[in-house]
């Protein structure tokens, strides 16, 4: 009897067991339906759509429906990435050389240590995502392939000195036309050489000390231009100022000329009309210009000297060296 009664109870809180798991899984099943029915775009990111097999693209950003177990959503980072080639960085930020990636060898057969940094974006998501297996490992590989082919045309003086930014503006250009070709959905944002050196401590001696050597060249030739350029104004306003000195006196000298050729031609009028008194006239103001400037001396026999002065007052000659004309 007692089992009897048991055995109900039994199958009443079976049934109670199932019902709640029962209950408990068409909840999680409708928590997955409804999750996996929404996605969300944020800002540095674009959503790929699949609908079997058929890709979109949505760039949108906010919340969006998706047809659960239909369409799947996948997501790509579009912010700006980077990749280090020759060097990488530690969990305490220090940074190594990767020979493997470092080392290149140039043109005269020498070899030299050149890092560069890679920058690029994913401008076509799709792309991105079905073009290619790995994209961002080809980014890498396209760009040590550009590096080692534009290194290995410089020679070690100019690829270590003043062939870096040629080096850069090639890798650069050689960079872009191969994602081009590859059309991965990935655009080169920029390509810059973070150091390149000698393999070895003394030569890197050696070529700073070369480069160090051009530097001051270069520097004493803009020194130079530079005193160049300071002096050659100064010296062409001096030339100028000399120039206009001399036809300054040269127009004086003229007309000096000039009115003293008048003035003769007109005593010469008057000579002829008159020749004794226009000579005694001349003789005159001659003595009169010539006269103040001299002293007359006299010395006697007993060793007394007197000095005369043959201008009258006024400027007019003294009477006796008047009569001494006459």
């Amino acid at each position: 009897m007692a089992q009897k009664i048991l055995d109900p109870m039994a199958e009443e809180m079976a049934r109670k067991i199932k019902k709640g798991i029962s209950i408990v899984v068409i909840v999680l099943l409708a928590l997955i339906i409804i999750s996996s029915s929404f996605y969300t775009v944020g800002e540095t990111e674009s959503v790929v759509i699949t609908t079997f097999g058929k890709a979109s693209l949505v760039d949108e950003k906010g919340l969006h429906f998706k047809i659960p177990f239909v369409q799947k959503a996948n997501k790509v980072d579009t912010t700006v990435r980077g990749v280090a080639i020759g060097y990488g960085e530690d969990a305490a930020g220090n940074t190594y050389t990767i020979e493997h990636e470092s080392i290149m060898i140039t043109s005269d057969f020498n070899f030299i240590d050149c890092d560069f940094y890679v920058s690029y974006q994913v401008t076509d998501p799709i792309k991105y995502l079905y073009n290619s297996d790995q994209p961002d490992l080809i980014v890498k590989n396209i760009a040590m392939s550009c590096i080692r082919s534009t290194v290995s045309a410089f020679n070690v003086d100019n690829a270590i000195t003043t062939g870096k930014s040629e080096i850069q503006r090639n890798v650069k250009s050689m960079i872009v036309a191969e994602l081009e070709q590859e059309d991965i959905g990935i655009t080169l944002i920029d390509a810059s050489i973070q150091d390149v050196e000698p393999p070895t401590d003394l030569v890197i001696t050696a070529f700073t000390a070369v480069e160090t050597a051009k530097q001051g060249k270069e520097s004493a030739i803009n020194e130079a231009n530079a005193y160049r350029n300071e002096q050659i104004p100064a010296a062409e306003a001096s030339a100028d100022k000399i120039l206009q000195d001399a036809n300054a006196t040269a127009v004086a000298r003229v007309n000096e000329a000039t009115g003293q050729a008048a003035r003769f031609e007109a005593e010469y009028e008057e000579y002829i009309n008159y020749p004794l008194i226009t000579k005694q006239r001349m003789f005159y103001e001659t003595m009169a210009e010539v006269l103040p400037s001299l002293e007359i001396i006299i010395e006697s026999g007993d060793g007394e000297v007197q000095k005369y002065y043959p201008v009258g007052g006024e400027g007019k000659l003294a009477p006796a060296v008047l009569d001494g004309i006459n």
